[in-house]
């Protein structure tokens, strides 16, 4: 069973850390007997599930069913569970909303977008026990703000401040953090400067971890797959055979090569 210990462990011991996402039972199942050490449920299931254009329909009670199933299909996985749009726009909120996740679903962490501006909900969540994942490049609840999805921290002060943004949430009390779209070597700086696992989607070979749309693994996402994503289930007998695919690119440092980094 893998705990925000042993996966800090790993990090220490140089090796690789895997994460998909789940969203029911019977994939979260698959994902744990293929030796994926971290479920994320994500809020991606509003696009991938729902068929919603963005993550931001998704609610507070549809992330608790979701999480609930997944902690039913692999009760002993680490599992991290996406606070949704709104759902922590100040840290009473967020104390809220975060208790009602663990205790409805079972799982191990919450995670949430945002830098500064997330600082002291971050080490309010910390202060009452709840273990929380911070998201920093790419923010998909901000696309609006953005103007869609591009790759974050590209100029030297845009790094900078994305750099000094994990040191602070390392320091509010994050225990992991993610890495959404930000160039490789930006993505290395704060992985070898962090104590905590960052795991990155479209960041880079060298961050701690790697997280993936299951979906999008699957050749199954509706749309274009994403750059940063990779056909897994491509030249296997069955999606058993493509989790473990990724799980040993991963593993290996084969995955992402750099066609899928910034």
């Amino acid at each position: 069973m893998n705990t925000i210990a042993n996966l800090k462990k790993k990090k220490s011991a140089g090796e690789k850390l895997t994460c998909l996402t789940a969203y029911d039972a019977s994939f979260a199942q698959l994902l744990d007997e293929a030796g994926v050490e971290i479920i994320l449920v994500g809020d991606s299931l509003g696009m991938v599930v729902q068929g919603k254009e963005t993550t931001l329909p998704v609610t507070v009670d549809e992330m608790i069913y979701h999480a609930a199933a997944v902690k039913s299909g692999a009760p002993d996985a680490f599992i991290v569970v996406d606070m949704p749009f709104m759902s922590y726009k100040s840290p009473d909120d967020a104390l809220l909303n975060a208790g009602n996740l663990m205790k409805q679903s079972g799982v191990n962490m919450v995670k949430l977008e945002g830098g500064k501006n997330q600082l002291n909900t971050v080490s309010k969540l910390s202060d009452f026990g709840i273990p929380v994942c911070a998201h920093l490049g790419l923010l998909p609840q901000s696309v609006h703000k953005t103007s869609g999805y591009r790759v974050q921290g590209k100029e030297e002060g845009d790094a900078n401040v994305l750099f000094d943004e994990a040191l602070s949430l390392q320091k509010a009390g994050a225990d992991m953090l993610v890495l959404e779209c930000v160039p490789a070597s930006l993505a290395k700086r704060i992985s070898e400067s962090l104590d905590i696992p960052v795991i990155g989607i479209g960041a880079g070979v060298d961050c701690d971890g790697q997280v993936l749309v299951l979906y999008d693994i699957l050749a199954i996402s509706k749309g274009k797959r994403p750059k940063f994503s990779k056909d897994f289930l491509l030249g296997q007998g069955s999606i058993l055979e493509a989790l473990k695919s990724y799980v040993a690119a991963v593993k290996a440092r084969e995955f992402p090569a750099m066609e899928h980094s910034f």
